[in-house]
């Protein structure tokens, strides 16, 4: 079970949080384009690929808690506990702000209005929201005591 778990949590890193931090480049592109639709859809997509991305943090769980005993993993583990945090604030970030950052330049699209509205929020907040991910990939591998 524990391999299993192991494996569900790695492909839902890689095929759920990896969408979470890219589709919202590509809605900058689609932006620069000034596709509407394509950003709208976009928006919705890193919605809900970040929200889906809540299955990694429950599989790491379950990872964590069958891990052997030897290991001594818990939640207060240092390398888990910011992996947590980090992923959190990525997460929030996403939400919070890149999402509704989306749908509003969308909006400002349909409307015909050309300009780039909240494209410096949607680029800082989702590149900082990737920085993070990567931080948690690194703490992931790493595993520092």
């Amino acid at each position: 079970m524990a391999t299993l778990l192991n494996v569900l949590h790695v492909v839902g890193a890689v095929f759920l949080v990896g969408p979470m931090a890219i589709l919202p480049m590509t809605g900058l592109r689609a932006l620069r384009a000034g596709d509407a639709d394509q950003v709208s859809t976009l928006a919705r997509s890193t919605f809900v690929f970040s929200l889906l991305s809540l299955l990694v943090a429950v599989f790491g769980f379950g990872v964590m808690s069958l891990a052997d005993d030897r290991f001594d993993l818990s939640v207060t583990t240092p390398w888990i506990l910011w992996s947590i945090v980090l992923y959190a604030v990525a997460l929030v970030l996403n939400l919070l702000v890149v999402v509704p950052a989306m749908r509003s330049a969308a909006e400002a699209l349909e409307r015909g209005d050309l300009g780039r509205g909240g494209y410096g929020r949607i680029a800082g907040a989702s590149g900082v929201s990737s920085l993070l991910l990567v931080a948690v990939v690194v703490l992931m591998v790493w595993k520092p005591q």
